[in-house]
């Protein structure tokens, strides 16, 4: 009887490591994933803007500078300053980079008025879905067609974008006066 015991605890002690084993063995032969990721230039030349553009990759982020106009901070004030990076991050352009460059973890936003940063978001690949990324360009699409005379639009992206990415404010930008 303790014979009988004794080979079921070495039998399922056997059995442990050689399930962990396959497992191993399983996941090392998947095909290898494609994590192509873009050159600066190559995110840079997605974007049209009329203004100073720069793209930087960090890593598997690419970061991308834009220069905002001090003549809508002026008269849009924190509200200006706050939506300048979501303007940019939710759009098609940005929705591209990610289709085509899987390996790309990461789109950074930074607006600058003369040196200094008014505003930046960070979007991660994971944080919108399908169905998110369509709400997020119709949100967006609809702030910069209309958002100048319906200032709630530029709201509805400040808050969207606040609710899906990582972002800071310039305090000297975004106090309320």
């Amino acid at each position: 009887m303790n014979a009988t015991r004794h080979m079921k605890t070495r039998n399922t002690t056997f059995a442990t490591p050689f399930a962990a084993l396959l497992v191993l063995v399983g996941a090392g032969c998947q095909e290898p994933q494609d994590l192509t990721l873009p050159t600066a230039d190559q995110a840079e030349a997605l974007y049209m803007y009329d203004r100073a553009l720069s793209a930087e990759m960090m890593g598997n982020v690419v970061t991308i500078s834009v220069s905002q106009d001090p003549q809508l901070l002026r008269r849009g004030g924190s509200l200006w300053a706050k939506v300048g990076p979501y303007i940019f991050l939710f759009s098609d352009e940005t929705h591209q980079l990610f289709q085509d460059y899987p390996g790309l973890a990461g789109v950074r936003f930074v607006t600058t008025v003369g040196g200094a940063e008014v505003g930046n978001a960070l979007l991660a690949r994971e944080r919108l879905s399908d169905v998110l990324w369509r709400r997020s360009l119709n949100i967006a699409g609809r702030a910069r067609r209309d958002g100048t005379g319906q200032v709630t639009l530029l709201q509805d992206l400040v808050r969207w974008g606040e609710d899906h990415t990582e972002y800071t404010y310039n305090p000297r930008y975004t106090r309320g006066r």
